[in-house]
């Protein structure tokens, strides 16, 4: 019986893999620009919930750090993206370092560097991060994202000020943000059902049970903090080369608020619950820009009533968390719901 379980669980992987493929073609092929521009955005948003997830849902750790991790990943792929010649005219405030006109590489080494930076900072700020816990580790987090915000701003001779960085070559597609949404939702299971997995969730229970059984607690958070980090590194890189321009406002709180809203809305814990909660939030919005127009409602003329689409938006959040309070999908996975189904479950 357990092989026969292993065996679906492996074809239903396998399922997974061959429809995000086909899915990724078909949109592609049959889908017109606008479309593919929405689901490049819900595929780097499932990157960014999926990873903050693991720290935030599997590991119980209330982490507000995501938007200085992927303000890292962005300007390191920016930065390395951008041509000589393009940083040269665009430094306006001051010159730049002349390192910063050096610096050069291809599309997957900008990813890697990204994430790999992110990641990298992460293992240093987990020394005092993880000193504290709840309310106060918010705390903590929160004002490492100011930070990285601060010094985007005032590191102009790097990152350009407030001006930002312009003219980011657009490598972005929906092949680059589909696969590596596609690789980032696998390795995260991967580590949710290793050992590691176990121990970051014991950690979510009860961290000094945990403790006391032997788990070794500050390796868990750790190797959670790290591999959200470098794939929130990776999500940056790929959001700076999809809107070749980015600048220091557009990584300020609400970015983490609005990833905070997406993984309670599937439910904390759950990667399936992570990637619902992207599309319902970031594909919902874009379906419903149409209420911030004119409307003919039963023969009534009503004028544009820009906004109007986040209030709908926001009631019907709200409806979902009085009806659904661990979210879409709970602590549940996909499989976890096919395996009650097979039990008898309705």
């Amino acid at each position: 019986m357990n092989t026969l379980m292993l065996k679906k669980e492996q074809w239903l992987k396998i399922s997974f893999v061959a429809i995000t493929v086909w899915f990724i073609w078909f949109s592609n092929s049959h889908f017109d620009e606008y479309t593919i521009r929405i689901l490049n955005n819900i595929a780097i948003f499932i990157i960014l919930a999926v990873s903050y997830n693991l720290i935030n849902g599997v590991t119980g750790q209330f982490s507000l750090e995501p938007n200085g991790f992927v303000a890292i990943g962005a300007y390191v792929a920016a930065l390395l993206l951008t041509s000589p010649e393009a940083k040269q005219y665009q430094y306006a405030i001051v010159d730049p370092y002349p390192f910063v006109l050096t610096l050069h590489a291809n599309f997957v080494v900008a990813l890697l560097l990204g994430g790999a930076f992110a990641a990298t900072l992460a293992a240093c700020l987990s020394f005092p991060v993880f000193r504290v816990r709840g309310d106060y580790l918010a705390i903590v987090t929160l004002g490492f994202g100011f930070i990285i915000k601060i010094l985007a701003i005032n590191v102009p001779e790097v990152t350009n000020g407030s001006l930002g960085i312009n003219d980011i070559p657009e490598f972005s597609n929906l092949y680059w943000t589909g696969g590596i949404a596609m690789i980032a939702v696998i390795v995260v299971l991967n580590i949710i059902n290793s050992k590691f997995g176990r121990a970051m969730k014991a950690v979510r229970d009860d961290e000094d049970a945990a403790t006391a059984m032997g788990v070794n607690t500050f390796k868990a958070k750790t190797l959670a903090f790290c591999t959200s980090a470098f794939f929130e590194g990776v999500g940056g890189g790929l959001l700076a080369a999809l809107l070749t321009s980015i600048s220091p406002d557009l990584f300020d709180f609400f970015f983490t608020f609005q990833l905070l809203i997406i993984i309670v809305l599937g439910g904390l814990g759950s990667t399936t619950g992570a990637i619902i909660g992207t599309v319902l939030v970031m594909g919902g919005s874009e379906w419903m820009r149409f209420l911030d127009e004119p409307m003919n409602l039963l023969g009534y003329e009503t004028t544009a009533m820009p906004g109007m689409r986040m209030v709908v938006f926001s009631l019907g959040l709200i409806l979902i968390m009085l009806f659904a309070r661990e979210g879409v999908m709970g602590k549940r996975e996909l499989t976890d719901l096919l395996k009650w189904r097979r039990k008898g479950g309705k």
